[in-house]
């Protein structure tokens, strides 16, 4: 079977990006500087072969995949299993809020506690099984294609440590950083690593995400 080629990216900035509010699952637009960032990796797709695009039905990935849309003419279909995590009761806190108010709690999200979520919210087994079953039923409809993923920093983190075989409680040393390009191969035996984090195209105005996106 031929391989399936992934370009992945995280949505545009929003000012809760940049007030380190957490999004989850509330339909948060693209401020300036994200509208501004999804024209930019729009543009640097502009010449690729692209089968499909498919992204979160959040706006904030919405809108970043209708710019990529315009300017390749790929068909765009909205994915809800590429949302971000929910994160229940966290959502429009801040993490300082979060740490201020519920110790306990930021403690246990903090040292990435496979099984914990957030009330109302999803734990990290069930973001990366969620994230794991989308992603194989997407690239599996495209052998030999190239597709795009538009999504969020918790579904880009699951990709990257799916493609690594690094373990979800596996401390965060790669960038996710606002309409990046990353790139993978899926086949049935999974997905690798082909490049990831390229902002070339944002002349450094990128925002990296530690926890939400």
């Amino acid at each position: 079977m031929h391989a399936t080629r992934i370009v992945a990216i995280r949505h545009g900035e929003t000012a809760w990006n940049v007030d380190t509010r957490i999004q989850g699952h509330l339909d948060i637009p693209l401020n300036d500087t994200g509208l501004w960032q999804a024209e930019r990796v729009a543009q640097a797709l502009a010449d690729e072969a692209i089968a499909a695009i498919y992204a979160s039905d959040l706006q904030r990935a919405r809108a970043t995949a209708l710019a990529v849309a315009r300017t390749t003419g790929a068909p765009l279909t909205p994915e809800p299993g590429l949302r971000e995590r929910s994160f229940g009761h966290f959502q429009g806190r801040t993490f300082a809020e979060i740490e201020a108010e519920l110790p306990d709690e930021a403690r246990r999200w903090r040292t990435r506690d496979p099984h914990y979520a957030p009330e109302g919210g999803e734990s990290l087994v069930a973001l990366r099984e969620r994230i794991a079953h989308t992603v194989t039923t997407l690239a599996a409809r495209h052998p030999g294609e190239q597709i795009v993923l538009v999504a969020h920093g918790g579904v880009l983190d699951v990709l990257y440590r799916l493609a690594t075989r690094q373990d979800i409680q596996a401390p965060r040393t790669w960038q996710l950083a606002n309409a990046a390009i990353n790139r993978l191969l899926w086949t049935p035996d999974g997905l690798t690593l082909v490049g990831w984090a390229d902002t070339q195209h944002l002349d450094g105005a990128a925002r990296d995400e530690a926890h939400a996106g």
